[in-house]
């Protein structure tokens, strides 16, 4: 399977890169947990049920250990770690969490495989392709002969300039 991506031009007046053209990723729909145990149920032993009982389990106990500040490891998907932001203090002795600490978050590091080269992939990438959205497709054609050629697509994807 291909990941889908859409064209998208740099509008910004002030920028370098105005008027230049980014690819962006385009999701197509969201899977939830009750279609992947679904899934999984297809391709294994287990029942749908089993399958559910378990990821609703790990979510919990997920929750509760990155709530002890323990990272998360899950072997062939990645590492999960509770983060926060905060705002400095003068002195030590000044920091509160109530007045000092904006916010917390959690972090997703993918597992990295290193080749016999040393060039590392993440494993959730390994074999990916990429294929332009259908719907979203540039008009190339009228592109290069001077027409804007905008996409009828937002940004909506993932992925930075260039």
């Amino acid at each position: 399977m291909a990941v889908n991506y859409v064209l998208v031009q740099d509008k910004r007046k002030e920028a370098k890169t105005s008027g230049l053209w980014y690819a962006r990723t385009k999701m197509t729909g969201t899977v939830d947990l009750n279609s992947l145990a679904t899934k999984i149920q297809r391709n294994c032993t287990a029942k749908k049920s089993d399958v559910m009982a378990v990821l609703t389990e790990l979510i919990e106990t997920m929750q509760d250990e990155l709530q002890a500040s323990h990272a998360v490891k899950l072997k062939g998907i990645g590492t999960f770690k509770i983060a926060m932001t905060s705002k400095p203090a003068e002195k030590a002795s000044d920091f509160t969490v109530a007045k000092n600490v904006k916010k917390l978050r959690v972090t997703f590091s993918p597992e990295v495989h290193l080749s016999p080269n040393r060039t590392r992939t993440i494993a959730f990438l390994e074999g990916c392709s990429l294929k332009e959205a259908p719907v979203y497709k540039v008009d190339k054609k009228e592109e290069a002969e001077g027409d804007s050629g905008t996409t009828t697509g937002g940004n909506d994807g993932e992925g930075g300039n260039g």
